[in-house]
């Protein structure tokens, strides 16, 4: 799959495409709906189907300071989009000059223009352009006189999760902040996954038997509520020579802790994965993931180490009999 930042390095030679638009943070089941359409429809053309995204989320431009919480980055976006079968990402650089656009100068640079659109795939509620002015019906509009065709895809799916509430990126971070991983992960059809760099933390969890690795969340990651989780640990980047366990890329089950320590008075917010029954594991500047499978309990403060040790081995065991 082709990945451009920015128009200037789409291919001169590009031919006609499917696109479809949007910031499908998460690509949950709702995104995967018209994702699955466009390249559907894009192989029944013979054409490439493309998804135009945006960097940074368009509310922080806007309205700065309300960057919302977000369920994967760019690369990980792509490698779920990819999955899916699309052909290439355009990832526009959203700065203020590009909000003041219109959506006749939109339609033109990038659907025209840029991507020579063939057909657009959109949900309903689709807005584009300076204070969302365009919709589907004026992209239908600016398309007949372009030579596209637009197709509304009604992008709802409902579950269980949030109440039986429409699937979305908003009530995944909801569900996420409230630390409803497994309602998370019937939204977006998967465990959610909070990615970033392990540090050198307080090595306490060394010292009493248990391990962790600590990360360094890629900034505006959507953390989970505090507490302690079962899941996976996995190494992205490129494995060292002292990961015998692990393995290429290997997925490790995982106890994780989400929290301040306040056994022992800490202040700093963290995310730690203990690899269950793993040993020898040096991760340190190793690119990684956790993925989140199950809520165990909420944090808490305990008045003994030996009671923190008792507590921590029933979590381990849990998390063992959640992730085999």
């Amino acid at each position: 799959m082709q990945r451009w930042r920015g128009l200037e390095e789409i291919p001169g030679d590009w031919g006609r495409s499917v696109v479809t638009i949007g910031s499908f943070d998460g690509v949950h089941l709702g995104h995967q709906l018209i994702v699955n359409r466009a390249v559907a429809r894009a192989r029944e053309l013979g054409v490439q189907a493309v998804v135009v995204t945006f960097d940074p989320h368009p509310s922080e431009v806007v309205r700065p300071g309300s960057h919302p919480p977000l369920l994967a980055p760019h690369p990980r976006r792509a490698e779920l989009l990819a999955e899916l079968g699309v052909d290439a990402v355009l990832v526009l650089p959203f700065t203020t000059e590009f909000s003041q656009e219109s959506p006749q100068t939109f339609v033109q640079q990038v659907l025209v223009d840029a991507l020579h659109a063939r057909l657009v795939i959109e949900g309903p509620n689709f807005r584009f352009g300076h204070k969302a002015a365009g919709d589907v019906a004026l992209l239908a509009e600016l398309g007949r006189a372009a030579d596209f065709e637009v197709e509304v895809v009604d992008l709802q799916v409902r579950g269980a999760a949030g109440g039986g509430e429409p699937f979305s990126s908003t009530l995944t971070r909801r569900l996420v902040a409230e630390g409803d991983v497994a309602g998370a992960a019937e939204v977006l059809g998967r465990p959610h996954r909070v990615e970033g760099v392990v540090v050198r933390g307080a090595q306490r969890g060394r010292d009493l038997g248990y391990p962790t690795a600590n990360v360094d969340t890629v900034p505006h990651s959507a953390v989970p509520a505090d507490g302690v989780y079962a899941g996976w640990l996995t190494v992205l980047g490129r494995p060292g020579p002292l990961l015998p366990d692990a393995g290429q890329g290997g997925r490790m089950p995982a106890a994780i802790s989400v929290g301040t320590n306040p056994t022992f008075n800490g202040t700093t917010r963290t995310v730690e994965a203990y690899a269950i029954d793993r040993v020898g594991l040096d991760l340190y500047g190793l690119h990684v993931a956790v993925d989140f499978l199950a809520y165990l309990r909420g944090m808490e403060k305990f008045d003994t180490i030996e009671a923190l040790l008792d507590r921590m081995a029933d979590d381990v065991k849990q998390a063992r009999e959640l992730t085999e």
